[in-house]
């Protein structure tokens, strides 16, 4: 799950203990058990590997390919193997005794890390420019460990309200049911989110493109108001990835995923991430975030700021002490996903991850056709606004060449003037696209959020999240542009 693991030493067998315990097992001496398969040679490693000094900005294709991964050491196979198992073998008590006391890194039981994950999980964090990632069942599942590793009951959060209608739902209702409050203002009331701070706030929260308009939020400006405070800002980069934009490089500290969507691409697999920046001091914040700064019971003291923190014992033995730590990530393994369960299969990971390879390929064609449909959407005589940023019109046009100067995405809204039943005629008549309740697919997809994904929500809601009757949701996919601009047009011919 971090990237910075030396690529002669599996990542999740990195020795993290300050005593002394054996060796970690190396590639570069495999077991020699009974039927084991046997290395065609101990002398020189597999190439296939992703090249030193790679960074996202310039290398992005590349390391979509190849980081976070290498050709499987015993057998050369290029394709990550699939790890269907359950509980792993330990070397001895003292090797259990070491993993399951945080120790040593190591598989212990695929709720809490595989090797496949552990492969998506390396990928994605260097994609992102992170520290650290860790894999979960979904999106609504990344959300929910990343909160439980900051909230307690009667602690509060602000969030902007241009969300996903089940984002919303989850905040203002389950979370409400373990006491954790959710604060929501406007995406750009910047004073509101400050005033809306108080001593029980412990973070800031916002979707990078926003679902279901397709509004750019102004990262910076937030992540300012959350580092005044003395808060992490925790952003959702799934409609965006970290291809058109990378939230660490404009003040985020957590970052997370629906990696169904754009990640994953082909709407296959159900998946989730939590990316760790690692730069965030939550030891200096201890009493605040007293799950991560402060000892922790269900680990005989433990205080994971300390030892997993940027200053502490492990970023030194990764060469990022003062830099970059992992407290969050681990946490967030060891605890929420340990006790809540909600472990991703690795059978998805490895879809997720081969979908990941072509991520740049499909982000640019989806922003091209997505573009070209907008542009069509907003001469048509029947369409009463449409909210893609990519638009020299729109008002968020500076902010999108600001923060995804790539394109702005494949998800926005348009408005059909006339009414709630135009808007379901447009929706019933389309032939090509899929009325489906996801995004982020190689096809196009259609929605109409008041009727389906922001449904549950208030009239109140409705209006702070920017859905309308008359909205339609639409993520434009791979296909010809010609074909998805055609299907959209016989469709509003008959509305």
């Amino acid at each position: 799950f971090c990237p910075h693991a030396k690529s002669d030493t599996p990542a999740m067998l990195t020795r993290l203990a300050r005593r002394a315990h054996p060796a970690p097992f190396s590639l570069r001496s495999p077991a020699r058990l009974v039927g084991a398969p046997r290395r065609f040679s101990e002398e020189k490693e597999f190439g296939g590997r992703c090249p030193a000094g790679v960074t996202p900005d310039g290398n992005f294709n590349t390391m979509a390919l190849h980081a976070g991964q290498q050709p499987d050491p015993m057998t050369g196979s290029r394709v990550t193997p699939i790890t269907m198992n359950t509980g792993f073998v330990f070397k001895d008590v003292e090797d259990a005794s070491a993993k399951f006391s945080l120790q040593a890194f190591g598989p212990i039981y695929s709720r809490i890390g595989n090797p496949t994950c552990d492969a998506l999980e390396a990928k994605v964090a260097q994609l992102e420019g992170g520290m650290a990632a860790l894999t979960v069942s979904s999106g609504h599942a990344a959300q929910f460990l990343a909160f439980s590793n900051l909230m307690s009951p009667g602690d509060n959060f602000v969030s902007t309200n241009k969300l996903y209608g089940g984002t919303v739902t989850q905040f203002t209702h389950t979370f409400k049911k373990l006491g954790w409050e959710a604060r929501l203002c406007g995406h750009d009331s910047f004073a509101d989110m400050e005033a809306a701070i108080d001593e029980n706030t412990k973070a800031i929260y916002c979707e990078s493109i926003a679902n279901p308009g397709g509004i750019i939020t102004d990262i910076e400006k937030i992540s300012e108001i959350a580092h005044k405070n003395g808060l992490p800002l925790i952003v959702d980069n799934t409609t965006a990835s970290p291809y058109l934009i990378r939230p660490f490089e404009h003040g985020a500290d957590i970052v997370v995923h629906s990696a169904t969507k754009f990640l994953g691409g082909h709407g296959n697999a159900l998946g989730g991430l939590i990316v760790e920046k690692g730069t965030f001091d939550w030891a200096a914040h201890g009493d605040k975030f007293p799950h991560l700064g402060t000892s922790c019971e269900a680990y005989h003291g433990l205080n994971f700021a300390e030892v997993f923190g940027k200053d502490g014992p492990v970023a030194e033995m990764f060469g990022t002490k003062g830099q970059t730590g992992m407290a969050f990530a681990i946490a967030a393994r060891a605890l929420g996903l340990r006790d809540i369960g909600a472990c991703i299969s690795p059978f998805n990971a490895f879809l997720i991850n081969m979908g990941i390879e072509t991520l740049p390929l499909r982000m640019d064609k989806h922003c091209e056709n997505a573009l070209a449909v907008a542009t069509y959407l907003e001469s048509h005589p029947k369409v009463e606004s449409v909210t893609y940023a990519g638009l020299p019109s729109s008002k968020e046009h500076e902010l999108a060449k600001k923060y995804c100067p790539k394109g702005a995405g494949s998800l926005f809204a348009f408005e059909v003037k006339g009414g709630y039943d135009e808007a379901v005629k447009v929706v019933n008549a389309v032939e090509m696209f899929s009325l489906v309740a996801n995004l982020g697919d190689t096809r196009s997809l259609i929605a109409h959020p008041a009727s389906m994904m922001h449904s549950q929500l208030s009239e109140e809601a409705l209006a702070g999240a920017g859905v309308s009757p008359t909205q339609i949701r639409l993520s434009i996919g791979i296909e010809n542009s010609e074909d998805i601009i055609q299907d959209l047009d016989q469709a509003l011919a008959k509305a």
